[in-house]
C-alpha cells in the first residue's frame, strides 16, 4: 500500500473517534444528569468545555507540529483523547466530567492540528480533494455509528461506556500511527517558538469563548460575560503587534491571510459555514422533542440520512474538486446547504416527517461538496512548512465559528421561552409535546434563528466565490517543484 493511503488511514482512526465522541455525547445528557445530579450550567459546559479546549489550543500545537515533529504531535494527541476518554468513564461528579472532557479536548486539538497537514504532506494538491472526500466518508460514519451506539448503550448499560468504547480505538490508532507514519516538519529545525504569541492568542480565544458561554449561562449583561467581551480584543491587538514587529519566528505567517487569497477567502468561508449551520441540528432536535414529542435517541435518528448523504456525496466533491477548482464545487455545495436551511426554516406544526428526512439528506449533499473542496483549498494555498500553522488557523476560526453558532441559536430560543423548558429541550428531558402557545413562540423563534443562519451561508457564498478558481493558483512554484520531486520524509 502506497504510504499516503497508511497515512490517510491513520487520519481517519483520528476522525472516526471524534465523530463517534461528538454524536453520542449529547445523547447521554440525560442519564449523565440523573447520575451524576449535574445542573443546567456542568451540562452545558460537559459541551462546551470541550470546544473550548481544542479551539483555544489547536494553532499553537498546529505550530508545534511544523516545528518538532507532526508525527510526534499527532500521537500525543491519541494518547491525551484516549486517557481523558478513560478518566471522564470513571468521573464522580459533573466537574470532574467537565475537566476531562477538556482533556479530551486537548487530545483532539493535537490530533485536528496536524491531521490536515499530515494528509496534504502525503498527497499531491491534484489529489487532496480526494483525500478529503475519504475523510469525509469516516466522519459521516463516526456520525451514523454515534447514534447506533449510543442507543444501544443508553438502553442497556451505562453512559459511561460512551466513553469507554474510545479507549480501544484510541490504543490502537496510537500503536497504528506510531507504526506507519513518516515523520515531517519543516526544513528550518532552528526556529523557536512564539510563546508570548500562543499565550495571547490563546487568551483572546478564551475570552470570547468564555463570553459566549457565560452570556448563555448567566445572561448577556452578566458582569462576568460583559469583561469578557470588554476585555477579548487587548490579547489579539498584542498578537498582531507582537507578530508584525517583535517576533523573530511568528506563529502566523500573516502573509497567508493578506498575500494569498486562496487562503483567507477558504478560511473566512469556512468560519462563516460553521457559524451558519453548526447549532442547526441542535435546533432540529428540540423541535422533533418539544414539537413532535419525541425523545431524544428517536429524534436523532433523522440526522441519519444527512450523514449518509454526505459519506456518498463527500468522495465526489472530492474529486470534482480537484478537477474543476474549489470555487465552484464549494459554492454549489453552499448553495444546497441554504436551501436546506430554508426549508427548515418553513417547518410547522405539522410539518411531515419526511420533509425533515428529504432536507436532511439536502444538508448532506451540501457538505460532501463543501467541506473536502473548502480544505483541499485551505491547505492548497498554503506554503509547506506551513501545514500545521494553516491547519491550525481553520480548525480555530471553525471552531469558534461553531461556539458561536451554539450560542446564537440558544440565545434566539432562550430569549423567548421559560428557561426551565429550554434546560429540559437541551438534555431531553422534556416528556411531552409543548402546548399550542409555547409551540409557537417556539417555532417563531427556531424561524429567526434559521433565516440569520441563511443570510449567513448567502455571504459564504459571496466569500467563496472571490477565491481563484483553481488550488494550484494558490500553491508557490516552490511547492509544485517539492510535490514533483518527492521530496522525501525524515523517518522516525
Amino acid at each position: 500500500m502506497e504510504y499516503k493511503w497508511k497515512a490517510l488511514s491513520v487520519t481517519s482512526v483520528g476522525s472516526f473517534m471524534s465523530a463517534i465522541d461528538s454524536t453520542v455525547v449529547l445523547l447521554a445528557l440525560v442519564p449523565i444528569t440523573e447520575d451524576l445530579h449535574a445542573d443546567y450550567v456542568t451540562i452545558v459546559w460537559i459541551v462546551i468545555g470541550y470546544l473550548l479546549a481544542s479551539t483555544s489550543l489547536v494553532l499553537s500545537l498546529g505550530r508545534m507540529g511544523d516545528m518538532y515533529g507532526r508525527k510526534r504531535i499527532y500521537n500525543l494527541g491519541f494518547v491525551v483523547f484516549t486517557i481523558g476518554s478513560l478518566f471522564a468513564a470513571l468521573s464522580m461528579n459533573g466537574i470532574q466530567l467537565v475537566i476531562f472532557r477538556a482533556i479530551e479536548g486537548i487530545g483532539s486539538a493535537m490530533m485536528i492540528a496536524n491531521s490536515l497537514a499530515i494528509i496534504s504532506i502525503a498527497f499531491p494538491p491534484n489529489e487532496r480533494g480526494k483525500a478529503f472526500g475519504v475523510n469525509s466518508i469516516v466522519w459521516a460514519t463516526g456520525n451514523i455509528l454515534g447514534i447506533v451506539l449510543g442507543g444501544f448503550i443508553i438502553t442497556f448499560t451505562t453512559w459511561r461506556w460512551i466513553f469507554l468504547i474510545n479507549v480501544p480505538i484510541g490504543i490502537f490508532g496510537t500503536l497504528w500511527a506510531w507504526k506507519t507514519l513518516k515523520e515531517t516538519k519543516a526544513n528550518n529545525i532552528k526556529e523557536s517558538f512564539d510563546v508570548p504569541a500562543a499565550i495571547a492568542f490563546t487568551l483572546g480565544i478564551l475570552l470570547i469563548q468564555l463570553g459566549v458561554t457565560n452570556g448563555l449561562l448567566y445572561g448577556w449583561h452578566d458582569i462576568s460575560t460583559i469583561i469578557s467581551f470588554i476585555l477579548s480584543p487587548f490579547p489579539f491587538i498584542f498578537f498582531l503587534v507582537w507578530e508584525t514587529r517583535f517576533a523573530k519566528d511568528p506563529i502566523i505567517d500573516l502573509k497567508l491571510f493578506f498575500g494569498n487569497r486562496m487562503f483567507s477567502a477558504s478560511t473566512f468561508t469556512a468560519t462563516i459555514q460553521s457559524l451558519a449551520l453548526f447549532a442547526v441540528n441542535f435546533l432540529l432536535l428540540f423541535y422533533l422533542e418539544g414539537i413532535y414529542g419525541l425523545n431524544v435517541l428517536t429524534a436523532s435518528y433523522l440526522i441519519i440520512p444527512m450523514a449518509l448523504v454526505n459519506a456518498i456525496i463527500g468522495p465526489f466533491g472530492g474529486r470534482l474538486s480537484d478537477k474543476y477548482g474549489s470555487r465552484l464545487i464549494s459554492t454549489i455545495g453552499l448553495g444546497f446547504q441554504a436551501i436546506a436551511i430554508l426549508m427548515l426554516s418553513f417547518m410547522n406544526s405539522s410539518t411531515p416527517l419526511w420533509y425533515i428526512a428529504l432536507t436532511e439528506a439536502i444538508f448532506g449533499i451540501g457538505g460532501g461538496l463543501f467541506w473536502p473542496s473548502n480544505t483541499s483549498a485551505v491547505m492548497s494555498g498554503a506554503p509547506k512548512g506551513k501545514y500545521g500553522a494553516a491547519s491550525g488557523v481553520l480548525s480555530t476560526f471553525r471552531n469558534t465559528g461553531m461556539i458561536l453558532s451554539f450560542a446564537v441559536a440558544l440565545s434566539a430560543v432562550a430569549a423567548r421561552l421559560p428557561s426551565y423548558i429550554v434546560y429540559q429541550l437541551f438534555v431531553g428531558t422534556i416528556n411531552s409535546k409543548l402546548d399550542v402557545s409555547t409551540a409557537n413562540i417556539y417555532l417563531s423563534a427556531q424561524s429567526f434563528a434559521y433565516h440569520i443562519s441563511f443570510g449567513l451561508l448567502i455571504v459564504a457564498m459571496i466569500v467563496s466565490l472571490i477565491r481563484p478558481s483553481k488550488q494550484l493558483q494558490g500553491i508557490s512554484s516552490q511547492e509544485k517543484l517539492s510535490q514533483q520531486q518527492k521530496i522525501p520524509l525524515q523517518n522516525s
